[in-house]
């Protein structure tokens, strides 16, 4: 087993506004859609810091109930999200090998992809992140 590497709610609240304070020198965005589950927090955060109103949330299935990995043609991406642009931001938590990532820059090819944490294999398919993480398991504070 990998080691581990935690976040706790302070470190992750800090390197969420960090985001966003990246996020205000990189364009003007007027919606947000979040990645379930993982983006649901960073993206209610960054509601509120960059002040959009309009959310939206994709839900993607890449793990059966017994937790194995789906391929990528059986991941099941379920959404009912209206036209993404440029001025859209798509955020999870953590980019670790870049394949949500992947799967919905195919989507939204047009979208600013941002994510709190980002590991090595990932760097070149996010916009936008606080801090680059350790190739460790990563525990967040809800885990």
């Amino acid at each position: 087993m990998s080691e581990k590497y935690y976040i706790n709610w302070n470190t992750f609240h800090q390197d969420v506004k960090q985001l966003a304070a990246r996020l205000k020198n990189e364009g003007r965005f007027d919606k947000i859609v979040a990645i379930s589950r993982g983006g649901l927090l960073p993206a209610g955060i960054l509601a509120y810091e960059l002040n959009i109103r309009h959310t939206e949330v994709i839900n993607i299935l890449s793990y059966d109930e017994g937790e194995a990995r789906r391929r990528d043609e059986d991941v099941e991406i379920l959404s009912s999200v209206s036209a993404c642009d440029e001025h859209t931001l798509i955020v999870d938590d953590l980019s670790d090998s870049g394949r949500t990532c992947r799967l919905l820059k195919h989507k939204f090819p047009s979208a600013h992809f941002a994510s709190v944490y980002v590991k090595a294999p990932s760097l070149d398919l996010v916009d936008s992140y606080s801090r680059q993480v350790p190739e460790d398991w990563i525990v967040f504070p809800w885990d």
